[in-house]
């Protein structure tokens, strides 16, 4: 077994962590559960993640779950791959911050929405999020005519953003904006990215076809 196992399956929000492992560029292993199966349920996987969710990875027999934390650990786990700023970087600050923007603010945003809740004026100051227009338009500030959130290069914190607005936008939970196609079009053009999608395409496509 690899010393780093990757749980996922190609439906889901493992499709990100994908892409950061083909960016981090070390040999892992793939385990896909499937939804039919209840695999994601299972007493074994619930060892690792008792969300029952994926993905999730196991590194040395470190488990990390949930994305955003996934994605800042392999790029501490891995610094060579340059995708996050050094741990004394000034630029550490607005890296995180963005980071976890996406994992809380549009995160919550993006669920109120699928499920047709709109808060009120009064409900906004309990939420975390506010309101989706706000939320986007904090988006749009910190992408519009930017190559990248931190300084002068690709981190972790564009993988995750330009994921959330490209699958967002894709399914119609956020709205289309110039400034937010142009940044998630860029980096999904990455190596990386091409060749994530690939194999997941893949996988996808091995689980249509029809058993023998």
């Amino acid at each position: 077994m690899s010393d780093l196992v990757f749980y996922t399956n190609p439906m889901s929000r493992g499709r990100i962590i994908r892409w950061m492992l083909e960016e981090v560029g070390q040999p892992y292993e793939t385990k896909v559960l499937t939804w039919e199966t209840g695999e994601a349920k299972g007493a074994d996987y619930l060892a690792i993640n008792p969300m029952g969710k994926v993905p999730a990875i196991v590194h040395d027999g470190v488990v990390v779950t949930e994305c955003a934390a996934i994605c800042a650990y392999l790029a501490d786990a891995f610094p060579q791959a340059g995708l996050a700023p050094p741990a004394q970087s000034r630029l550490r600050g607005p890296y995180y911050r963005w980071l976890f923007f996406g994992a809380g603010p549009i995160e919550q945003a993006v669920a109120a929405k699928m499920v047709n809740l709109e808060p009120t004026i009064e409900q906004r100051s309990s939420l975390g999020y506010g309101s989706m227009e706000d939320v986007l338009a904090a988006v749009e500030g910190a992408v519009e005519n930017r190559t990248y959130l931190v300084g002068d290069s690709f981190t972790a914190a564009d993988l995750y953003l330009a994921s959330h607005l490209s699958w967002g936008m894709n399914f119609g939970t956020i709205e289309r904006r110039p400034a937010f196609e142009a940044y998630a079009e860029r980096h999904l053009q990455r190596p990386a990215a091409l060749r994530a999608d690939e194999i997941d395409n893949a996988l996808l496509a091995a689980a249509a076809q029809p058993s023998a």
